[in-house]
């Protein structure tokens, strides 16, 4: 099989790469160049996509004896995953940048110009593993390290392009294990430490990045009763569930700490208060997207929210053009945001995910 390898720069990907190479298939790796001015992302850990790492995963390339080249994606990459980042703030909700640059770059412009070549997959380093059925079914399922697992951000992508993916890390135990076999094969790159965050944010500042791009927008804090208790300077730099940064003028009358419990764009206002208003009993997601036939209303799964949050017991009560779920008794979910992923899963296997919309209140105890 002809594979291309997608080569960040990282100790992941390329392991993944070699483990491709030592499966028998026919091996190109290519480097997505994603920044306009590359040399500007990456400051240690953060970041990516720098020269240095063209550099570190053509040098891995060499290693490995496959061919290698460097694909220029940068505008691709501003003009849908920045582009979407920042409108989704600007519109007071939470995108995750990594959840459409899997959906746009890796599984739609990289394996898109890869069928085009003539390629019959795309090889990642992603911690997820594929399952397929005695019927010949695939499924997307968690990675055999929970720590690592990266099933989350890779079900916006849907069975189509899974029959197109490789993932040859889902059954590694550990990042551990990974760095060991880099350093067995001979990869300079066996050490270097893992990019995290926005990768398009190189020094950590989202508000400063937001700030800088949509411009100062000031405009009122308040409580639930409306009452004004503070001044922010664009309510596209918070989230729902946020304390931190409110500088609100004066503490709640009871004395207990405030949280952004919604975002009103139109009014350019942030709503704060107490932690239990941040409670959900159901959740409402657009654009589904599912790996076989949709569950029915009824079904009982678990649904994650965040890349490492943890899932909580829901039934589906609908499943079609929207996804809608109400939590299990018991569950307890806070905090979240419209822009969010919302995957549901059926123990280790990714049942389908879809952006969250909305939220239903908590059921209020008698």
């Amino acid at each position: 099989m002809r594979v291309l390898a997608a080569l960040s720069g990282g100790v992941d990907s390329a392991v993944a790469a070699a483990r491709a190479v030592d499966a028998g298939h026919e091996v190109v790796g290519v480097h997505m160049a994603l920044s306009r001015s590359r040399q500007q992302f990456r400051t240690g850990s953060r970041g990516c996509c720098s020269i240095e790492d063209a550099g570190d995963a053509r040098r891995a390339a060499d290693t490995l004896g496959i061919p290698f080249y460097v694909w220029d994606l940068s505008e691709r990459f501003e003009d849908t995953v920045v582009a979407d980042f920042l409108a989704e703030y600007a519109a007071g909700r939470t995108p995750n940048p990594c959840v459409r640059c899997n959906e746009h770059i890796k599984f739609a412009t990289l394996l898109d110009k890869a069928l085009a070549l003539g390629f019959d997959a795309v090889c990642t380093g992603h911690y997820a593993r594929i399952v397929v059925r005695d019927d010949g079914t695939r499924e997307l399922h968690r990675a055999a390290d929970p720590e690592k697992d990266q099933s989350y951000v890779l079900a916006v992508m849907g069975p189509e392009r899974l029959a197109r993916a490789l993932f040859p890390l889902g059954d590694v135990p550990s990042k551990a294990v990974t760095r060991a076999e880099a350093v067995a094969r001979g990869l300079s790159i066996a050490a270097k430490p893992d990019s995290y965050d926005i990768c398009f944010v190189a020094d950590g500042d989202t508000q400063g990045f937001l700030r800088e791009r949509l411009g100062s927008q000031p405009g009122e804090i308040v409580d639930s009763s409306g009452e004004v208790v503070g001044r922010h300077d664009g309510a596209y730099a918070y989230t729902v569930g946020q304390r931190r940064g409110l500088a609100l003028g004066r503490p709640a009358a009871d004395g207990r700490p405030r949280y952004v419990l919604s975002i009103e764009p139109v009014n350019n206002r942030l709503v704060v208060g107490p932690a239990d208003e941040l409670e959900v009993g159901g959740i409402v997601g657009e654009r589904p997207v599912w790996f076989g036939a949709p569950p029915a209303p009824g079904t009982a799964c678990a649904a994650q929210v965040r890349a490492h949050g943890v899932p909580v017991p829901v039934v589906v009560s609908r499943s079609h053009d929207e996804l809608s779920v109400v939590l299990g008794p018991g569950a307890s979910l806070r905090g979240v945001a419209a822009g969010q992923s919302l995957v549901l899963y059926d123990e280790m296997r990714v049942l389908g995910q879809a952006t969250v919309r909305a939220t239903m209140p908590a059921a209020v105890p008698a």
